[in-house]
Parts: structure tokens; sequence; C-alpha cells
């Protein structure tokens, strides 16, 4: 186990999906594998592992922001063995519409997490290229509409940042954390973004639908899975 994981080595998946809410991989776990253990419970952040279609996959929660999910990435690469972690989170537009999904292509940010992990001074962050083909090629095969897009990930959620929110196609707080932390470690990482609010407006999902409305998602990173 490491610090703020209680799993037994062996008990994770090298393959893992992460949605910010722990209640999002519970839904996951109970509608989509098979032969699920409950892998961690630390927090309550609940982590499950098992069977998609027969491929063993774990599915860890991040929680909110950036310190949050460098925490929980870091152990997952450094303590767990794991090489591939996909994001499976929300995000605010100005650009795009309700529920549009973003494959992000790369993640900005004006904060100062980079220096803070690895005395880098970096305000930008890209994920693995063979792991998005194979969920552009998923999401051809199975006529799902993505959009390919840049994003701001940022520190304050209710706070006044720098970025020119209509210059990205999501506004949200972790992804530039995994994709810094995954490239510092050699590891691999991904993000996939539904829209979940339009900035500035009162246009949201609402908490039940962040949880379990976001299935194309969900379903699009599973199968995409199977490719890797």
């Amino acid at each position: 186990m490491s610090t703020h994981i209680s799993a037994a080595r062996g008990d994770i998946s090298n393959i893992v999906l992460m949605p910010g809410d722990p209640k999002r991989c519970e839904f996951i776990a109970n509608t989509y594998l098979t032969d699920v253990k409950l892998v961690n419970s630390i927090r309550n952040m609940n982590g499950y592992t098992g069977l998609y279609k027969g491929k063993r996959i774990s599915v860890i929660p991040s929680g909110i922001g950036m310190p949050s999910i460098g925490i929980y990435a870091h152990e997952l690469y450094k303590e767990y063995d794991v090489d591939t972690i996909i994001r499976i989170g929300t995000c605010g537009t100005l650009k795009n519409r309700l529920s549009d999904v973003v494959l992000v292509d790369n993640a900005r940010t004006s904060s100062t997490f980079a220096f803070s992990y690895n005395k880098v001074i970096s305000m930008q962050a890209y994920p693995t290229k063979g792991i998005n083909n194979a969920i552009e090629e998923t999401a051809l095969e199975k006529n799902i509409k993505i959009i390919n897009g840049e994003i701001y990930t940022t520190d304050a959620f209710y706070g006044k940042d720098n970025a020119r929110e209509a210059d990205f196609d999501g506004v949200e707080m972790e992804t530039f954390a995994l994709f810094f932390v995954a490239t510092t470690l050699g590891r691999k990482a991904s993000a996939l973004l539904t829209v979940s609010d339009i900035l500035g407006t009162h246009k949201q999902l609402n908490a039940e639908q962040r949880e379990k409305g976001l299935t194309q998602m969900i379903e699009l990173a599973l199968e995409s899975i199977l490719k890797l």
C-alpha cells in the first residue's frame, strides 16, 4: 500500500480509468465490470479492479484539483507499476455544447504545479499520442463525435484566472497535472472530458447527470482500452 491508497501490490491493473468523483467509480464498476474487487477505501476514495470484456482494468478516483490528482497519479505510477491512466472528467466551456466530448490534445495552465512537483517551469503538457490515437480510432468505429481540443487547467474553481477562457475547448482543474506527472515519470496518460457547464450561464449538468450521465465518454474510454 502507499500513503493514500490501501491496495496491495498486484490489486491494481496497469491500466487505470480515473474519474474525479468516487461515486462515478462505483457506477462504472457496478455497470460495466465483472469480477469486481474494492481495492481502496482510504478517505472514502473508493477504487475498484475488475474485468471489461476480459480486459483487467482499475477505476480509481482523483478527487478535485491538481494537488489531488498529482498525489494519486504519482502513487499509482510509482508504487503500483501503473503504465497508463486515462482521465474521464468534466469541463466548462464557452466554445462547445453541453455533453460534447473533448479528447485533450494539450493542457495549458498558469499554475506553479510543475515547479512544485519537479522544479520545472512548465505551462503546457501533452497526452500520450498512442493512447489518443486509439481513442480516435475507437470513436470513428463507434460513430462517436469527439472534439480534439486544447484545455486550460486552473487552480481556482471560483477564482479569476488570467486565461482567456473563450480560447479553450474546456476549462477544468486536473488534466495538466496528470500529463505532467506522467511525462516526468516516463508513463502514459490521456484525458476525455465531457462538457458539464457553459461558463457564465446557468446551463449545466446536474449532480446525477455528472455521476451517471457521462456514459458515452465512459464507454468510449472502456472500448479504447481494449486496443491498449
